[in-house]
């Protein structure tokens, strides 16, 4: 059986010729591109891919719109900001050559953050599914965390994928404030109003999740800052969320 890897990019020149290296394995590698300003598409073009540009709508729309491109069946879905073991790899191959009763696979994520691995603070429960056919999985069209929604069952692969989410501390900023505005036109839609509850209580009770129960302490001065940004990206969609509601966005 054969594999079509999907690279969806934004700005990536830092990322995407080792994320093109990590799918090398595949037989079709598919770069769907949100118009990039930088030299993404540029270094792109270097290597044998196909590219495709789109106007970005929302994460799900994007990728299921990449997934209707691709020649094969089997499909890897790889973030430019995560990297393909040589284990996972040899995971990967196997599972397509006999995927018995599954339909897609789950990969666990070993996050790096601020020059950090990061073993706890939440993060470390982390998994998505990467690997899956796509007669049987779509992404279900939620705006800001999509989601494979999967006709049958799913597996679990043992070793992890690499994941270089964030460049430096202004780049999780500017992602935090992405999905924040994501999240809050969301919230909009579905009708929700903003209360002291909301700016107060939850992201507290966000900070607390992070650094006491998921175990961020133990991760030292990074631990401390997820939980502190969590909180905050928090407290932001609601403040956003009242700006749209009022009209003043």
């Amino acid at each position: 059986m054969k594999i079509t890897a999907i690279i969806p990019t934004f700005n990536e020149e830092i990322h995407i010729e080792d994320a093109i290296k990590s799918v090398s394995f595949a037989d079709e590698i598919i770069v769907i591109d949100s118009y990039s300003t930088d030299k993404t598409v540029e270094l792109a073009r270097k290597h044998n891919v196909k590219l495709i540009q789109r106007v970005f709508d929302d994460f799900s729309t994007q990728k299921n719109f990449a997934i209707d491109q691709a020649t094969y069946d089997w499909i890897y879905v790889l973030d430019a900001d995560e990297r393909v073991t040589p284990p996972l790899r040899e995971e990967i191959l196997q599972a397509v050559k006999n995927p018995g009763e599954f339909v897609g696979f789950y990969a666990y994520r070993t996050f790096y953050f601020i020059g950090r691995k990061v073993n706890y603070s939440g993060w470390q429960r982390d998994k998505v599914i990467r690997l899956f056919l796509k007669k049987y999985c779509r992404y279900n069209g939620n705006p800001v965390h999509e989601v494979i929604q999967a006709d049958g069952k799913i597996g679990f692969f043992k070793n992890k994928l690499e994941h270089y989410s964030y460049r430096n501390f202004d780049h999780y900023i500017s992602k935090l404030n992405q999905y924040s505005w994501l999240r809050a036109k969301q919230l909009h839609d579905q009708g929700k109003k903003v209360g002291i509850y909301h700016v107060l209580v939850k992201p507290i009770a966000r900070f607390f999740i992070h650094y006491i129960i998921r175990l961020g302490f133990l991760d030292g001065f990074p631990g401390f800052v997820v939980a502190v940004t969590q909180s905050y990206g928090v407290l932001t969609r609601y403040i956003k969320l009242w700006l749209i509601n009022h009209g003043l966005r």
